[in-house]
């Protein structure tokens, strides 16, 4: 890591900065002191990093937001547009070195969520988000190393790109090695591949490793997390990375991962942290989405050990025209970038691209008549999107467009009970509009243990058209929505959905967690809508019959009993249902007085609980 660090606020596209103070800041982070700054630099002066027999160092900067120019020594040494992707910078220290990171705001779409106000203004300083550090290296090292894992027809691969420098005329072979990661069993092997280079190159190695007997990685709940070591070796100089071997495909029924069906329960993240990682399992949730944002690799690292898989997103929302070729030249960045992570198996491109529902629209017959009617009137020209999307390699999902109904997304978002009509209304949604097995989003904002006065990430005037009441109030209204609209996608067999989103980054949001990770009552109702194996009633209603439904994600069939309670009646039944399956053993009729209504699913082994507030 680089020494001490301080910084300035800047007038961007000036030269190098030279203030008559430098303030003393926390680097990385996204230092508050310039929350008001069109854009800051920062400083840091360090020794000589070398000892030994070292004739080189690198300097990595990592989470460059958003774009920034880099000086060294006061010599422009690069210009940096995609804050997803490392920085380095090859050179010879002298004695005493300064470094200065000019970083300003996103210029074009690709902030992404950043860009936004959905994201408060102290999450969006621009600055070094991630790491800084300096490595030092022997005259002829590996510079970079770039993996691809692929698994196809039964034989496993890893594209290897290997960037080598040197000081001298080379021509020499180098060496990759492939171990397993951990303690797990399987076959390491050895393979080279020739690098010839002339005194002050950069030789390009791209080389594909054949991986024999192979250690899959699998989803959690599915088999075991096994990743590989791999490592490029020249003289003395060696750089290292750890992938994992894992195919994924998608049919009419859903995910196949490593040509096993695997459930699509997941959450979306709004500037993800590893801790987000650990909340996604509790609440039962099998995938993230990374909402219009790129996030620290250590969240990808997060996912790989927790056995979650990653949906990602390019850093791009909202209207508006944006450069393809630019957006070619990201994705493939992303991907060079994020693509050596197991975990990842989706990619999209443009979220949120219209907005045809500023105002909540009821759910009667002349309001379901108006939402139809902007449906059917809404304009958006995928084929950008699509063409950006060629960016991204074959052997990954890809969705053009994350968005509202009526613009012909790959990935639909619904919001009953928010953008229009209550939560149940979620049926006549799939049954009126072309869905096609994917939902990008659904859920319902509520407060956090503060009401903020003004929050411009939260859509106040939303919100209070469906709840009259404080924090209690909200929070319940949102756990109601989330909890019906997710139990009714599973009853439908919906292969892929995400609720939106799972932690708040503001006072208040979609979040069902809050920004310092105090739980909402909607988080509780998404796990338990969540659980693998669920008991689950259709649409609970004071005096009428409902259906019982359970559902089963597992791989196995199940049997076990459903012991009801609404009121002062309640009941048992005897359930069974198939292996990824779902099965209606009864209907129950809620008492005309039940306030709520329970249902406790005992499985061979363990109880699984579910509960209905009912009413408004």
């Amino acid at each position: 890591m680089l020494g001490e660090w301080t910084g300035t606020s800047v007038e961007p596209g000036a030269g190098k900065p030279e203030p008559d103070v430098w303030t003393p800041v926390e680097i990385p982070g996204r230092p508050q002191v310039f929350s008001d700054a069109e854009a800051a630099a920062y400083r840091s002066v360090f020794d000589d990093p070398r000892s030994g027999d070292e004739d080189r160092a690198v300097i990595e900067l990592h989470g460059l937001f958003a774009h920034a120019r880099i000086w060294l020594n006061g010599d422009l040494v690069g210009e940096h547009g995609a804050y997803f992707k490392p920085f380095r910078h090859s050179f010879e220290p002298e004695d005493r070195n300064e470094v200065v990171v000019e970083c300003r705001p996103p210029e074009g779409r690709f902030g992404g969520v950043h860009d936004t106000d959905r994201v408060p203004e102290s999450d969006r300083i621009p600055g070094i988000w991630w790491s800084a550090t300096v490595e030092t290296h022997p005259s002829t090292y590996i510079y970079d190393l770039d993996l691809h894992p692929r698994l196809v027809d039964g034989e496993a691969q890893i594209d290897v790109r290997a960037v080598v420098e040197t000081d001298t005329a080379l021509d020499d072979r180098l060496t990759f090695s492939l171990r397993p990661e951990g303690e797990f069993q399987s076959r390491g092997m050895m393979d080279r591949a020739a690098v010839v280079a002339d005194a002050g190159e950069q030789a390009v190695v791209e080389h594909t490793i054949d991986v024999r007997d192979p250690s899959l990685w699998w989803p959690r709940g599915h088999g075991s997390q096994h990743q590989y070591d791999v490592r490029a070796k020249i003289g003395d100089a060696t750089r290292s990375a750890v992938t994992g071997l894992c195919s994924v495909d998608r049919d009419t029924e859903g995910l196949l991962v490593n040509g096993e069906r695997i459930p699509g329960r997941g959450v979306t993240l709004l500037s993800a942290t590893p801790d987000d990682i650990d909340r996604a399992v509790r609440v039962n949730a099998t995938f993230v989405r990374m909402h219009a944002h790129a996030p620290d690799p250590a969240v990808y690292e997060a996912c790989n050990e927790a056995g979650l898989l990653v949906w990602q997103d390019l850093p791009l929302t909202g209207p508006g025209a944006f450069d393809v070729d630019r957006g070619r030249t990201l994705a493939s960045g992303l991907d060079r970038t994020y693509g050596r992570h197991p975990s990842l198996f989706a990619y999209s491109v443009h979220d949120d691209p219209l907005d045809i529902f500023p105002n909540p629209m009821g759910s009667g017959t002349v309001d379901r008549l108006r939402t139809r009617w902007r449906t059917w009137r809404a304009s958006y020209d995928r084929g950008p999107a699509e063409s950006v999307a060629e960016g991204f390699p074959d052997d990954r999902l890809v969705f053009p467009v994350v968005g509202t109904l009526g613009s012909g997304a790959d990935a639909p978002t619904l919001y009953p009970g928010w953008d229009y009509g209550q939560a149940d209304d979620v049926a006549w949604l799939l049954d009126t509009f072309e869905v096609g097995g994917v939902v990008g989003e659904f859920g319902a904002g509520a407060f956090g243990a503060v009401v903020p006065d003004d929050e411009p990430a939260f859509d106040r005037s939303k919100h209070d058209a469906h709840v009259d009441g404080g924090t209690d109030a909200s929070q319940a209204y949102q756990a109601r929505v989330l909890k019906r609209v997710a139990e009714a996608l599973r009853r439908r067999d919906t292969p892929l959905f995400a609720a939106h989103t799972l932690r708040d980054v503001a006072p208040a949001g979609m979040g069902t967690v809050e920004r310092d990770g105090d739980p909402k009552t909607g988080y509780e109702a998404l796990r338990r809508a969540y659980e693998p194996v669920q008991a689950t009633l259709s649409a609970p209603t004071p005096g009428e019959s409902t259906l019982l439904t359970v559902v089963n994600d597992g791989p196995e069939h199940v049997s076990g009993t459903v012991e009801w309670s609404a009121g002062d009646d309640g009941g048992e039944v005897d359930v069974g249902v198939g292996a990824r399956d779902t099965a209606t053993p009864d209907s129950i009729r809620i008492p005309a007085d039940a306030e709520s209504a329970t249902l406790l699913l005992s499985l061979p082994d363990r109880v699984v609980e579910n509960s209905y507030r009912l009413g408004n």
